[in-house]
């Protein structure tokens, strides 16, 4: 009987430590953003106004906005990559493109690697969700949740704020 009882306490023991390690080390475990892994672009004031066009700047440095309907992207179909004006990272690719006829171009979800940051935007007395470049902070749009695609996500970006480079015909064998 004694020995049932050591058996019994030992069992206890060594579930509890082990049970207590495991959850230990679990909640030590921190999850990593994939736009904490990306390398930051920090420059001045100054050198981002040398390096934008006063359009850019206004966009992706003052969080200005394109009039509706008149971007160079707003109804752009050709296949290639998007990327952030400001420092070239890509952001999404012609496939995840849509018109959403919002008067902007629209984008149903963007390129993996945490390569946007999605920041809460309480201004002109709305709610909504900003978008920057996870790589040099600029100002991309806004992601709203009444997307018509299976995502539910309208990434609505400022053509201003991205550039494109038209994805290379394959050669004909």
């Amino acid at each position: 009987m004694k020995n049932a009882l050591k058996l019994v306490i030992l069992t206890a023991v060594v579930l509890f430590y082990a049970c207590t390690g495991n959850s230990q080390s679990q909640a030590s475990k921190k999850t990593v953003d994939p736009a904490d892994t990306i390398k930051k672009i920090n420059l001045t004031d100054a050198q981002w106004r040398a390096k934008l066009t006063p359009e850019q700047y206004d966009v992706l440095r003052e969080k200005g906005t394109d009039r509706a309907f008149t971007g160079k992207y707003y109804l752009h179909d050709e296949k290639g990559v998007y990327s952030c004006a400001g420092c070239g990272q890509q952001l999404f690719t012609s496939d995840m493109k849509f018109d959403s006829d919002c008067g902007w171009p629209s984008f149903d979800k963007e390129m993996a690697g945490g390569r946007i940051r999605q920041i809460e935007d309480n201004s002109y007395g709305m709610k909504r969700v900003e978008i920057v470049c996870a790589k040099c902070g600029s100002h991309l749009g806004h992601l709203f949740d009444d997307g018509p695609t299976l995502t539910g996500a309208r990434y609505c970006i400022n053509s201003t704020s991205i550039d494109f480079k038209k994805k290379e015909a394959k050669p004909k064998q």
